[in-house]
């Protein structure tokens, strides 16, 4: 299902993926607060489409304003443990990984998922793009549902 919002307009275009953080300290008193405002915090979002005839707003975050947009979340990939990693069980990250040029770090590491949450695995999908794990930890990369 998605979801009406505002996002800056550099960043308005189907496809294009983002981490909603929430609020920023620029936002305060701003009258599109209720519009753009509207999203989970430290959830991904992706763009489905732009709002045709809509207006640039101004912003005080975004330098060439915002616009309105349709959006809804997404799975996010990650590696975890893959002993007893099937799809439906619940799963949490093994822990932070220092080997940041690693072709697996970002699926280590992923945005919008936290360390000590447990989330659903929605597919399995194989190896990790790395070789070699520099932890030793045997992983397994997977989609998981952030949206519980």
């Amino acid at each position: 299902m998605s979801t009406v919002t505002l996002i800056g307009t550099r960043l308005a275009e189907p496809g294009t993926e983002f981490v909603y953080h929430g609020e920023a300290d620029a936002c305060a008193g701003c009258p599109y607060r209720s519009q753009c405002l509207n999203l989970e915090a430290n959830t991904k979002y992706r763009i489905t489409s732009i709002r045709e005839n809509a207006q640039t707003l101004e912003c005080a975050m975004h330098d060439d304003g915002v616009r309105a947009v349709e959006v809804e979340p997404v799975s996010v990939r990650a590696n975890i443990t893959s002993k007893g990693a099937f799809a439906g069980s619940k799963t949490s990250l093994p822990g932070p990984c220092p080997y940041i040029d690693c072709p697996s770090h970002e699926y280590c590491e992923p945005d919008a998922v936290e360390f000590d949450e447990e989330y659903r695995i929605r597919d399995i999908l194989g190896d990790p793009p790395h070789d070699v794990c520099h932890l030793d930890r045997s992983l397994e990369l997977v989609e998981l549902d952030t949206q519980e």
